[in-house]
């Protein structure tokens, strides 16, 4: 878990350079548009898309835009109709990924995610190879500089199944019929997380330094940023000050 709660909370940190947010805007626009087909264009009735909505917000995305892909996903509007598929596979040292993607083209990204794991030294695998290594939980991580009693006593009372301690962060598990409870809780209580989402969290963890701990950054770098890839779980740990150097 730690190794996916300091991956997530480092790239937080560093934001999303200029010429990058493009690319973050469209990524949101396709989670946006999934959520909306899938249950609606309700925001209040429809948990996945008030999750992406808040993301959205939070990269300052224009309303306008958020309104559009809501449309578009609602079938309101016409647009490109994306296909929500994870893939499987194993990075350096056998780490497993999780690789979540909406595309309109399975064949083009099966190929270049092939390319992409062999690149960087590991390969795809076949569906169900790596996925019963993961759980789905609500995870919310929190920079250290919160207090960890109110923490504490906020999300347990709201419904949080663990409170876990990664070096310097707080990470807040739930069930993910919990999350949006214990996310408004800990809100309410001036608790900010640096990071909340539903997300695949690995069950054990496999411990990278040097040469590994490095291909394995340039990996999860590579998988991020293509067009099609939402979401990248990996259980692998790296100690923060590794990652961040690397990152």
């Amino acid at each position: 878990m730690s190794g996916h709660s300091k991956w997530a909370s480092i790239k937080h940190k560093k934001g999303a350079a200029d010429a990058k947010r493009g690319k973050l805007f469209s990524k949101i626009i396709r989670e946006i548009s999934i959520a909306a087909r899938l249950g609606g264009a309700d925001s209040a009735s429809n948990p996945r898309l008030r999750t992406v909505v808040d993301k959205a917000r939070a990269a300052n995305m224009p309303s306008d835009n958020i309104d559009r892909a809501i449309k578009k996903g609602a079938g309101q509007l016409e647009g490109v109709t994306y296909e929500e598929v994870t893939f499987e596979g194993y990075g350096p040292a056998g780490v497993a990924l999780l690789v979540d993607t909406f595309t309109d083209n399975r064949n083009r990204t099966v190929a270049e995610l092939r390319s992409i794991f062999n690149k960087g030294g590991g390969n795809l695998g076949e569906a169900g190879c790596v996925g019963w290594m993961f759980q789905k939980q609500g995870a919310l991580t929190f920079e250290k500089k919160v207090g960890e009693d109110l923490l504490m006593t906020t999300a347990l009372d709201a419904g949080a199944d663990d409170i876990r301690d990664d070096d310097d962060l707080f990470t807040v598990i739930t069930s993910p019929e919990q999350f949006e409870k214990v996310k408004t809780a800990c809100l309410a209580k001036g608790l900010t997380p640096s990071e909340a989402s539903i997300t695949m969290i690995p069950q054990n963890t496999i411990k990278l330094e040097g040469s590994d701990a490095e291909k394995m950054i340039k990996l999860m770098d590579a998988l991020e940023d293509h067009d099609d890839v939402q979401n990248v779980s990996a259980n692998f740990d790296i100690d923060t000050k590794t990652m961040e150097a690397l990152a």
